[in-house]
């Protein structure tokens, strides 16, 4: 039996109609199975709470698991290079923070393309910057510690999770800012440098704000100042750098999602949609509130030329700081 011209069209048409549909409905399905957050730093720290927290909501809102997975090391890009190479079908997504724009000044080369393998889907907590010192520290001001290190150039050291981390540079800008010559001490992770803050083999410590108002509410550290334009609702005493006379320091704390290259736009528009959800949620609110955090919504092309303008930023702190690429 043969069928005329007109009935080939006809199921042709049908054929293409129905492949589309399909398509639209396995994009509509998204997410069908467990979805992986990789965090590229040990467990504990700012991006890993925060993202945690995020990850349950999403389960809540979709019905499908989405999981973090620690994947530590050589700050940050061994987690990265493993998500750069991941499928782009949006179940293997990387969360990072600000140290994934200070990456090029850091390392002569990088497992992967910076700039075009990883497509950023959205930034969704942003987070003051804290200068901490132990509860015993000498200093009780912001302006008794500028002060000193003004007047002892160098005496003063500071701790980090490593070289090239968002604390290391961070430091670095406000040294600039506050015109003064600090020493860095690197540590294998952030959890040391607090130790080593509590212990007093270190001065002081700049983290964000997620990563040190535990040490805070208990009395374990004393918080001199944060970075951005008005003070913390959960610490309305402490002051910002700026009140405090440390002038044109900008830098403020992010945790954002990324995606391997590739991946349907679709799919990146249910992430975007599901996280501003989250974020708008009350428990979430009260969980970045209570870790000084703003639970706040970056997505799309207005995150990647926020990632531009922080690498920019980057770019000058590693040239003053006389940073060494590895």
């Amino acid at each position: 039996m043969t069928l005329s011209k007109r009935a080939v069209i006809v199921l042709a048409t049908a054929a293409i109609c129905a492949g589309a549909a399909g398509g639209a409905f396995a994009q509509a399905a998204y997410p069908s199975k467990p979805v992986r957050i990789v965090v590229p730093y040990p467990p504990g720290g700012a991006v890993d709470q925060v993202t945690r927290r995020v990850a349950q909501k999403l389960t809540e809102q979709t019905g499908q698991s989405f999981f973090v997975e620690n994947k530590a090391g050589a700050t940050g890009t061994i987690g990265a290079q493993q998500v750069a190479k991941a499928a782009p079908d949006g179940y293997t997504l990387m969360a990072n923070d600000t140290t994934y724009s200070i990456l090029p000044h850091v390392f002569n080369k990088l497992p992967f393309d910076h700039e075009h393998d990883l497509v950023p889907v959205c930034a969704f907590n942003f987070a003051p910057m804290a200068l901490v010192v132990g509860a015993d520290s000498r200093f009780k001001t912001l302006s008794d510690l500028v002060g000193y290190a003004r007047s002892n150039p160098g005496k003063l050291n500071y701790g980090t999770g490593g070289a090239g981390t968002t604390p290391h540079f961070a430091t670095e800008a406000l040294a600039s800012a506050a015109r003064i010559d600090v020493t860095h001490v690197p540590f294998k992770g952030a959890g040391e440098a607090t130790m080593a803050l509590l212990s007093g083999t270190i001065d002081f410590q700049i983290a964000s704000t997620p990563g040190v108002m535990g040490q805070v509410k208990g009395g374990k550290v004393h918080l001199l100042g944060i970075s951005g334009d008005k003070r913390l609702a959960a610490l309305p005493g402490v002051p910002t750098f700026a009140e405090a006379g440390v002038k044109d320091y900008g830098v403020i704390n992010f945790t954002g999602l990324w995606a391997p290259k590739g991946t349907p736009s679709p799919v990146m528009q249910r992430l975007q949609k599901e996280i501003a959800a989250a974020m708008a949620s009350p428990d979430v609110q009260k969980f970045s509130a209570d870790l000084g955090a703003v639970p706040s919504v970056v997505s799309g092309d207005a995150f990647a030329k926020m990632l531009r303008d922080n690498t920019q930023l980057w770019s000058r702190v590693a040239s003053a700081a006389k940073v060494e690429k590895q």
